[in-house]
């Protein structure tokens, strides 16, 4: 159960722009052979989709503080992003799983105000395949 528990707080913790490697974690748990592969599998999912909700909902509000001194990000950056988003549009969360790219994709949906079910569907594809995918490398390599 401990196991499960640090991958699902891993996986939400590294979808949100705090620094974490969920990767590593279901990596050495499917090593250790413990667990059944399809269960880390999502419980990894599960913790992401749920961190990258998180970023979504702090985009859909972090508009109305745009003006603090403390603001993350400038008119110019915002403008700039907004602009990628919109030229790639809403299948640009499909690069969800990126590193440093995909966790600010996913705060930007909020603030352009993605509809949650697409939001919900597209980042749960990205981020299951990336773990599926991690699972079927690290099982074939290791067994």
């Amino acid at each position: 159960m401990i196991g499960y528990l640090g991958l699902f707080a891993s996986a939400l913790i590294a979808a949100t722009i705090l620094p974490m490697q969920s990767e590593a974690v279901l990596v050495g748990l499917l090593i250790g052979g413990d667990h059944p592969a399809a269960i880390l599998v999502l419980v990894a999912t599960i913790g992401n989709v749920l961190g990258s909700l998180i970023n979504w909902y702090l985009g859909r509000f972090a508009l109305r503080f745009r003006n603090r001194k403390w603001f993350p990000a400038s008119d110019q950056q915002l403008t700039r992003a907004q602009g990628w988003y919109h030229r790639y549009g809403r299948w640009s969360l499909l690069g969800s799983w990126l590193p440093i790219v995909g966790d600010p994709l996913t705060v930007m949906a909020g603030v352009l105000r993605e509809p949650l079910w697409s939001f919900l569907l597209l980042v749960t594809i990205a981020k299951a395949g990336r773990y599926l995918v991690l699972a079927a490398v690290t099982l074939a390599w290791f067994g």
